[in-house]
């Protein structure tokens, strides 16, 4: 008799890789990224003297910055709420693993996450112009102008990590193809 267990056990085994090898090859966004509770906790916990607070204005000129991944750390844009923060680091982790990537990437990976890329790129402006709207309209409360000036500016450091990563694709596509 032949035992049933065994065929069911490679099949869970096969499907359970399966899942994970999508779930490595799906992340295509600096969203998409997990992060365990407690790395986020003790990022977050590091944070403190980087936040804005209550009617704090961030130094930083983004317009000033050409690439925000070769700021150190101290030079950060500043924001109000700790969960961008944490959002923003892990969006610098994720673009600086793409551009180390891009060296050894094959023409096709780079292409794909270059079309990626360039249509996220146009959600993320949308999204920027969302925003500036919206602070114009000067009917929102001082927490909601708050909460949108930190999502915009993160509009607007995501836009010119994706704009330099985009570049960056464009130069390896471009010499890939000679």
């Amino acid at each position: 008799m032949i035992n049933p267990g065994n065929n069911m056990a490679e099949e869970i085994d096969s499907d359970l890789d399966s899942d994970l090898d999508e779930k490595n090859t799906k992340k295509t966004s600096a969203f998409d990224i997990d992060v365990d509770e407690e790395s986020e906790a003790a990022v977050l916990a590091g944070l403190s003297d980087n936040l804005l607070g209550e009617g704090e204005e961030d130094d930083l000129n983004l317009d000033d910055v050409e690439n925000i991944l070769e700021l150190q750390d101290t030079n950060f844009p500043k924001f109000t709420l700790a969960k961008n923060k944490a959002r923003f680091l892990r969006m610098v982790s994720w673009y600086r693993g793409k551009e180390e990537w891009i060296e050894v990437a094959p023409l096709s990976g780079v292409t794909k996450l270059f079309k990626t890329q360039t249509k996220e790129l146009e959600g993320i402006r949308s999204s920027k112009l969302d925003y500036e709207m919206e602070l114009e309209t000067g009917t929102l409360t001082p927490s909601q102008r708050s909460y949108r000036r930190d999502e915009l500016k993160m509009c607007r450091v995501q836009e010119k990590m994706a704009v330099h990563l985009i570049s960056k694709l464009q130069v390896k596509i471009k010499s890939g193809r000679r």
